[in-house]
């Protein structure tokens, strides 16, 4: 038996979950279940993360957490526990597999144009890290964090999955056009690691390309890999061309821990009246059972889920509206009847079970992500972000006087557009400026040299932020603002 943490979760979770545990019962897949504390009424018992220290201390000793949807409490500035807990076990890799289901109706199903796309988006990093600061009254900040590493994690991984899965495609969405240090970055470690395989098909497309495409000829696409922010949205478009969230399954990938869950909400208003739709949590705990090797109880499984489906068995979320409904132990009971039974449509090969226990590793201390640097390291300059309801050019007056003899005044830019030492007076001005320094000559500076330029500066400013210019070797690592 292989041991599991399972948390039933919020709403409609526990009901949901418990049709789920019913159908691998009936098929006698080899689980022992660890129940585990988390989600709404876990915060409301004073738990900040939204988990007891014994649930962490279990799926950390497990190394798999079967979850039901989970809400976070409104107004109390805790963060997400279903991203807290991608987050705690770097569960880096997002992966939600869309595929045409018969009997489940969409636009694409009735024009007889087939899905089979996966979606992998980083879990980490990005605007998700949720930094956030109110810098001035008026101007909110968010830090957008993308590594070398947590890139090369994520996009590995798929391009992993993309060759055992024999994918003819994948694809890496992004926004490096715009965002050319970040989305730059995710873009260059997929192609560096595309060039580890050769016989796949690698190629990038801008991410709101991208969404035109998908919901014009989704057929073109098989994998796609995104940064975090675009990877949500994506995949949720994504969702929507199946049949919606509920025939969304969702898995969190890490190299120690693994959650498989269903990405859709906790649906309070339907909760406690067992007619909400199980299949996403299904389809999530059979993706579960593969990473654990019961290759051959998964696919019999789904195919007894396919022929339910084809045979117009539904819930009451969609389907023949002129068919009566089952609610949800229906619903499972009607699956476990059609064990054995292959679907006309897709049917799942049943390839040998080979159980995989979850290795456990007992880690001492945090792993540290980093890559060594080729180059030598300078610093070339600072960005002073700073308070001021003033006009750009008396700005720039205060600032020039605090240059001396290591800083120029390079420009001054409003909200990422370049307003002195040229702009229009069209460009409406918030009151946060982001002022650059650069070293006369590029020569080095130290962050001594910046902190004595931060002093004099803030006898006229608030300085809200600062970011260091650097570079390595000749190249400069950081962006020029909007018309510099």
């Amino acid at each position: 038996m292989i041991k599991i943490a399972v948390a039933k979760g919020d709403g409609i979770g526990p009901e949901i979950m418990d049709a789920v545990l019913s159908v691998f019962e009936a098929a006698k897949v080899p689980l022992e279940y660890n129940y585990v504390d988390m989600g709404k009424w876990v915060f409301d018992k004073g738990y900040s993360n939204g988990m007891t220290p014994e649930a962490q201390e279990t799926i950390e000793s497990l190394g798999i957490l079967f979850k039901g949807p989970m809400e976070t409490p409104k107004g109390k500035g805790v963060k997400s526990v279903n991203v807290t807990a991608r987050k705690t076990w770097n569960t880096y890799a997002n992966k939600r597999t869309f595929q045409t289901l018969h009997g489940v109706d969409t636009v694409f199903s009735k024009a007889g144009i087939p899905i089979d796309i996966t979606i992998v988006r980083e879990n980490i990093e990005d605007t998700y890290g949720g930094v956030e600061h109110m810098i001035t009254n008026d101007v909110a900040l968010s830090r957008r964090f993308i590594t070398r590493q947590g890139s090369m994690q994520v996009i590995k991984y798929a391009f992993e999955m993309a060759q055992k899965k024999g994918a003819r495609r994948i694809t890496c969405g992004h926004k490096a056009n715009i965002m050319k240090l970040t989305d730059g970055l995710f873009l260059d470690v997929f192609y560096e690691i595309a060039r580890q395989y050769p016989d796949l098909n690698a190629d990038d497309v801008i991410v709101d390309d991208l969404c035109m495409k998908l919901v014009s000829k989704p057929d073109l696409f098989d994998v796609v890999v995104l940064t975090n922010l675009q990877g949500d949205i994506v995949s949720d478009l994504c969702a929507g061309l199946v049949g919606g969230l509920g025939f969304a399954p969702s898995a969190n990938i890490g190299d120690h821990i693994s959650i498989f869950e269903a990405v859709h909400g906790t649906a309070p208003d339907i909760a406690g009246k067992n007619i909400a739709n199980p299949t996403a949590l299904l389809l999530s705990g059979l993706g579960m059972l593969r990473h654990l090797g019961l290759m051959e109880t998964a696919a019999m499984i789904e195919n007894a889920l396919l022929y339910t489906l084809e045979s117009g068995r539904h819930t009451g979320d969609f389907g023949d509206r002129n068919t009566p409904s089952l609610n949800t132990t229906e619903f499972a009971g009607a699956i476990i009847g059609n064990f054995g039974k292959e679907p006309q449509h897709n049917p799942k090969p049943l390839l040998d079970n080979h159980s995989v226990i979850p290795s456990i590793c007992r880690l001492k201390n945090n792993p540290m992500l980093e890559s060594v640097e080729n180059e030598e390291e300078y610093i070339v300059g600072v960005d002073m972000f700073i308070e001021s309801n003033e006009q750009p050019a008396a700005v720039a007056e205060k600032c020039l006087q605090h240059t001396r003899d290591l800083f120029k005044l390079v420009t001054i830019s409003n909200r990422g557009t370049q307003v002195w030492p040229k702009g229009s007076v069209f460009t409406n001005l918030v009151n946060q400026y982001t002022c650059r320094f650069e070293s006369i000559g590029d020569v080095p500076v130290t962050q001594t040299d910046i902190l004595e330029l931060y002093k004099r500066l803030m006898t006229d400013f608030k300085i809200c932020s600062t970011e260091l210019l650097n570079k390595w070797g000749d190249k400069k690592a950081y962006s020029l603002a909007q018309g510099q």
